[in-house]
């Protein structure tokens, strides 16, 4: 085996096209990623496309890699992407990676970084410590303006509420907008 690894200049975006930044291990008080995929914690800890990516091919991002395209393990990641999810959501992963491909990851870490403005909002504001999750998945597939019209409403009527008055009210706010535009808001698990 070849080490060829290479310094990530995009920690904070999975080497298989996950964004770390709306993961709830990313957004833990004490993150065990260490800041995200790509950070030394991880890193040295490893999984599969790290060590297949970074180490042995010297990319960053799968996409990167010449055999990408009949690359079986990434296949099966993305197809997993499309039925179910484990700690952190994969419902957009297909999307984000085209749109990476398109428009360059620095855009998308753009993005991610707004996206990240709208959880950390939610995280701050209406956090009743059981709704990470759910506010990490609808800042990863809700569209960023109804996130926050979400947001925003929610902080009109939340006025003189506790805490798990405001959480209730931004989940039914955004349990609306899910039912609407048939997003899917909790971890979706494969049996």
């Amino acid at each position: 085996m070849t080490n060829k690894t290479v310094k990530a200049k995009y920690p904070e975006v999975g080497i298989c096209g996950l964004s770390c930044r709306l993961c709830p291990a990313y957004n833990a008080k004490k993150s065990w990623c260490g800041g995200g995929c790509k950070s030394e914690t991880r890193i040295a800890v490893g999984c599969p496309f790290i060590t297949c990516a970074l180490k042995r091919k010297g990319v960053e991002f799968c996409w990167e890699c010449g055999e990408s395209d009949g690359c079986e393990k990434w296949k099966k990641h993305r197809e997993y992407g499309k039925r179910g999810d484990s700690f952190k959501c994969y419902q957009t992963l297909d999307r984000d990676i085209e749109f990476i491909r398109k428009n360059g990851v620095s855009a998308f870490v753009k993005e991610q970084k707004r996206r990240e403005a709208l959880l950390r909002a939610m995280l701050d504001e209406f956090n009743d410590g059981r709704s990470k999750s759910t506010y990490c998945i609808a800042a990863t597939v809700m569209d960023e303006n109804e996130l926050k019209g979400a947001i925003i409403k929610a902080k009109k009527r939340a006025i003189g509420l506790d805490v798990k008055e405001r959480a209730r009210l931004l989940h039914s706010i955004l349990d609306r907008i899910a039912g609407e535009k048939r997003y899917v808001l909790k971890l979706r698990k494969l049996r």
